[in-house]
């Protein structure tokens, strides 16, 4: 198996590259567009006011100025809402992974490439805990239907290249990254205890 800096080439059949998994921003009208931007403006205002649990759909919309079926219809319920909230989070880190500096960037050892992603979105996951927490568990598997963990799980995947099954191992790591995982034993362990267990497993897989 080869590697280049976009993805994984095994025989004949080539992944998608990594550049085309990343979060793509809305096209939309310039009025949906304020729209967009008003509710999530609002949505992220109360949230960090009340918390995720405590603010209803009804609260945002009129909090944006706009109807509830505008709403509703716009980003289905409040887990469509977390996920549209963290988009513009996920592409600054996915921009980082595609061509910030190393080691989170490219140009590092992949060992040193994965501990840095792990420390990274360990950060990114502990910011917005209760918004991925809801995008992730809306339904049954919701988590892995979202286009970020695809990218995700290829970047790891890339970085783990030298180990019997990439892809595999790579869903293992991001499971230890699971907003429900790492919401329910926070309180227990603490933020420094699960960080250096996450890192201690990122380099037993390499």
């Amino acid at each position: 198996m080869t590697r280049d800096d976009n993805g994984l080439r095994s025989g004949s059949a080539m992944p998608m590259p990594l550049e085309l998994l990343r979060t793509k921003p809305p096209k939309e009208r310039a009025d949906a567009a304020r729209n967009r931007a008003a509710v999530l403006e609002a949505a992220a205002r109360l949230f960090a006011r009340h918390g995720v649990e405590a603010v209803s759909m009804d609260q945002v919309a009129a909090a944006a100025g706009v109807g509830k079926g505008t709403l509703f219809r716009r980003f289905g319920d409040k887990s469509g809402l977390a996920t549209a909230l963290l988009d513009a989070r996920e592409r600054v880190l996915q921009e980082a992974v595609l061509h910030g500096p190393p080691p989170l960037g490219p140009g590092a050892p992949a060992e040193e490439r994965l501990t840095a992603f792990v420390n990274a979105y360990f950060d990114y996951l502990l910011e917005h805990l209760a918004l991925v927490r809801m995008s992730e568990t809306s339904s049954p598997g919701a988590r892995y239907r979202i286009g970020a963990y695809r990218f995700w799980h290829r970047h790891v995947a890339i970085l783990l290249a030298g180990t019997p099954d990439p892809d595999d191992t790579a869903h293992a790591l991001l499971a230890a990254l699971g907003a429900e995982h790492v919401a329910a034993l926070l309180p227990e362990l603490g933020e420094q205890r699960m960080r250096a267990g996450l890192l201690r497993l990122a380099r037993a897989m390499t």
